[in-house]
């Protein structure tokens, strides 16, 4: 049986017991986002105000397509002390280095794809108060991402029909937003537009030549651009290269020789021996893209069966992608040279020359003297023109065609 006295008790217990529980809900109920502004108070009855200082970790936490480039640490109204990443699980550490105004931080080293990193990090105001932020995240994966292989690289010197050329590794649904996070400008003044070849390949050129000796800078900037549902862009760089001397030379089948003109002046005259009538060399634009003092060409790459298999075809600079080239010949008939008389070539253009890519021969010359993104014009032949598509030639395209190819 249960006193009064001892009910009192109960009661005034179980009421003692729900004022300290509330006590320590409120003391341990503090929200993390909470503002570092918030005044508290003290036991004492004074007011302490936490650290100003504000941390952005550019990656949320939670984030499952963070950035490979961008990802880093700032923080304003303070500076920081300390940031350390790792690759979660692992815990393998990420090299980074902290502003030296001390207000970033950011990683050496372009981060991987597909990968779950965790950052931490720690500031203080002018007052030496501290905060502090973390952060888990994954990066963009490679079936989530796409990338752009490009040309020219960055600091080359080429020629004056060098376009710069974009083969995605995805295919492109959103074209506009793509095109327009990539700039290609020229310190020449001429205006560089865009055109796309199917939806993985975005190439750009002037209406004209590029001019001798500027200056061309493509700014990328892909980097978390979606190009197609669920597919975003990983790069982001500025490229630039410098336009050579202006040299194009001009291949007329009918007379079997190659006329090379640079800047305005004829060099040489050189007697060249075309494709047969069987395999004609196409007519056309053609931009030098890949060189190689030596080569294997076998007939099977391009479709001829098992007509010729040479090891190493000398001085040889590729026209376009389906194997035309330019370039040395040291199996013709030696009693009666074909040079400057008939075309007995599987459709390339042929220069005489000997075995080893030594000597002072015409293709040796030739080589010597052509960058990668020269012109080499066909006339004459039987054939159709280039594709405009089939290697970097795209300058067979009329200028109304090739803007009317921009998404921009």
């Amino acid at each position: 049986m249960t006193t009064p006295d001892i009910a009192a008790r109960r009661v005034l217990g179980a009421i003692a017991a729900l004022v300290v529980g509330t006590l320590t809900l409120s003391a341990c109920g503090g929200n993390a986002s909470a503002d570092a502004n918030t005044d508290a108070k003290t036991g004492g009855g004074t007011t302490a105000k936490t650290s100003t200082a504000k941390i952005t970790i550019s990656a949320k936490d939670g984030a499952t397509n963070a950035s490979i480039n961008s990802t880093g640490v700032q923080v304003s109204d303070g500076k920081l002390t300390d940031v350390k990443m790792t690759v979660s699980g692992s815990g393998e550490a990420v090299d980074g280095a902290i502003a030296a105004n001390g207000t970033s931080w950011k990683p050496k080293e372009q981060l991987e794809r597909g990968t779950k990193y965790q950052i931490s990090a720690t500031a203080k105001d002018s007052s030496g108060k501290t905060a502090a932020a973390n952060s888990i995240f994954t990066t963009v994966t490679s079936s989530n991402s796409f990338i752009g292989t490009y040309t020219p690289d960055n600091g080359t010197t080429v020629g004056v029909g060098m376009p710069v050329s974009f083969n995605f590794d995805k295919v492109i649904s959103d074209k506009k937003a793509v095109q327009s996070h990539i700039t290609v400008t020229s310190s020449s003044g001429q205006q560089v537009v865009g055109h796309w070849f199917g939806a993985q390949r975005l190439d750009f050129r002037p209406q004209d030549y590029w001019k001798a000796g500027s200056k061309v800078t493509m700014k990328i900037d892909l980097d978390g651009v979606q190009g197609a549902n669920g597919v975003y862009g990983v790069q982001k760089k500025t490229v630039s290269f410098t336009i050579g001397r202006s040299q194009v030379s001009t291949v007329d089948v009918n007379t079997q020789t190659m006329t090379v003109v640079r800047d305005g002046q004829t060099l040489k005259s050189l007697p060249i021996s075309s494709g047969s009538p069987e395999h004609t060399t196409y007519n056309g634009q053609m931009v030098i893209s890949e060189k190689f003092t030596q080569t294997r060409m076998n007939s099977q790459t391009v479709g001829l069966g098992g007509e010729y298999d040479i090891p190493d075809v000398p001085h040889a600079m590729r026209l376009t992608s389906s194997g035309t080239f330019i370039h040395g010949n040291y199996w013709y008939n030696k009693s009666n040279p074909p040079f400057g008389q008939t075309g007995t070539s599987h459709g390339c253009v042929g220069l005489a020359d000997v075995q080893g890519a030594q000597g002072a021969t015409n293709a040796a010359w030739f080589y010597d003297n052509s960058l990668i993104g020269d012109v080499v014009i066909v006339k004459n032949s039987p054939d159709k023109t280039v594709a405009p598509d089939n290697g970097l030639n795209g300058w067979n395209l009329a200028w109304s065609e090739w803007t009317a190819g921009s998404a921009a």
